[in-house]
């Protein structure tokens, strides 16, 4: 329940369904585990991938889809990955996608017994970033205008500027 927009029945869910976390080889068993890996259809060199499984438990694949939406407001990383998947897939893959990370980061803090401060600690995600203060200066470093997919809505262009702060100590 550490873990931003985990509460406690999606901890409890998350706990009684996986079981012994130990059981799991890594975050792609425990995806396809749950069902919410893509399908594959391949044929010779091919890839070609589809819908989600959804082999598991409908339950716990929709706890975590309502958590990640949550945890995605609040844990920087997780908004960052979030917004990337977005643009690239549209809004349920995007959603998907952020829940099957937020599930492998439950399953990790679950099998390691440890909080999320801990998982922080651990360098499996990057500290928030510090924004400027009003007293310090900004320049801009790059500013380009990027086209968005046709699948959001009424938004066709997104102007992206990244800055640099001076921190008293130079750029």
């Amino acid at each position: 329940m550490t873990h931003p927009g985990v509460g406690p029945i999606t901890a409890l869910a998350t706990d009684v369904f996986l079981g012994d976390p130990q059981r799991f080889a890594d975050g792609k068993a425990l995806g396809s585990y749950v069902g919410t890996i893509p399908r594959e259809y391949s044929s010779g060199a091919r890839q070609r991938f589809g819908a989600v499984t959804k082999q598991g438990n409908p339950l716990l694949r929709f706890l975590w889809g309502e958590a990640a939406a949550h945890a995605a407001r609040h844990d920087s990383e997780l908004q960052r990955f979030y917004r990337r998947k977005l643009v690239q897939k549209g809004l349920g893959k995007a959603r998907m996608a952020v829940a099957r990370k937020l599930g492998i980061r439950l399953w990790i803090m679950l099998r390691d017994q440890i909080d999320y401060q801990e998982f922080c600690r651990r360098g499996q995600m990057q500290p928030p970033v510090r924004g400027c203060l009003k007293s310090e200066m900004v320049r801009i470093v790059t500013a380009r205008l990027i086209r968005l997919p046709a699948s959001l809505p009424r938004r066709e262009f997104a102007l992206v500027i990244m800055v640099q702060c001076d921190r008293r100590d130079g750029w």
